[in-house]
């Protein structure tokens, strides 16, 4: 019998690298995977890969943001057998939120930056708001729904994506490092409060982590880093950046309520040692 034969599993940010995978992972070893996102196109794609191994899969395109369509997800997953796994994948971060300069600059209050430059007064407030939504109550809201089955059927596992910028932020990256930490309360506080209904709730920190994204700002390590990708894998003693796959032991044992039925209200990173060092 697979680990997960006949369990439910919805998976947030389904159409996104990392969580694709886990996806298709999950329906692997037996779960039946309910596909969240905002891009039925990306989830789609995704649920043609489970299906062609023989997994089962179902599209639910939305916004994890969205309370009413939480709840619409959670009359589908009720009708399927009730949720036994949450992976709180959807999040994000923005450009338009992000100065381009590390340190403040006194010309960024007189608009006197150079053309292309922005400091932290000239980002735009609006997406600065919507990846703190995004990534706080977009965990938030699918957890307290689809928690209501787990409680039903005696228990069960959440996992909520935190990052680096949880514990250390990044230069740049004020609302997605803003956001991330609060993530990581979250998870805490989460999981004492539904301990007596033997709900676990942790959370994973993942490093950089290859995607098309990653690459324009990065770059590869096998093609060539930008200065920034220098920076991070100068940083990384494993010397290499994430890839999905790296996640996927870790998210089995998370779920597994035999490997770690004792373990609630951890955040586990999975960086490559990126947090071991102190940058000196």
């Amino acid at each position: 019998m697979k680990k997960f034969e006949n369990k439910i599993a919805v998976v947030t940010g389904a159409g996104g690298t990392l969580c694709s995978e886990i996806s298709v992972r999950l329906a692997e070893e037996g779960a039946h995977v309910f596909l969240v996102g905002r891009t039925a196109e990306k989830l789609l794609k995704v649920a043609e890969r489970i299906r062609a191994c023989g997994g089962k899969a179902t599209v639910f395109p939305c916004d994890v943001t969205d309370k009413a369509a939480a709840k619409a997800l959670a009359v589908l997953t009720e009708e399927a057998g009730g949720c036994d796994f949450l992976i709180n994948g959807a999040g994000g971060n923005d450009r338009r939120a992000m100065p381009t300069i590390t340190k403040h600059d006194p010309r960024e209050l007189t608009g006197e930056l150079p053309e292309g430059q922005m400091g932290l007064y000239n980002v735009d407030m609006d997406a600065f708001e919507a990846v703190l939504k995004i990534n706080t109550m977009g965990t938030v809201i699918p957890t307290m729904e689809l928690a209501k089955q787990m409680i039903k059927k005696g228990g069960g596992s959440v996992i909520n994506f935190a990052s680096m910028n949880s514990y250390c932020p990044l230069t740049r990256c004020f609302a997605y490092a803003m956001s991330k930490a609060a993530v990581v309360n979250l998870t805490q506080s989460f999981a004492a409060y539904y301990a007596p209904a033997k709900i676990r709730i942790n959370a994973i920190a993942p490093g950089f982590m290859v995607n098309e994204r990653s690459k324009h700002y990065l770059g590869t390590v096998e093609e060539g880093l930008t200065a920034r990708g220098e920076q991070v894998i100068s940083h990384t003693p494993m010397g290499r950046f994430g890839e999905a796959a790296d996640l996927i032991g870790c998210v089995k044992w998370l779920l597994d309520s035999e490997a770690s039925a004792f373990v609630t209200g951890t955040t586990i990173p999975v960086d490559g040692g990126f947090l071991t060092l102190g940058g000196v």
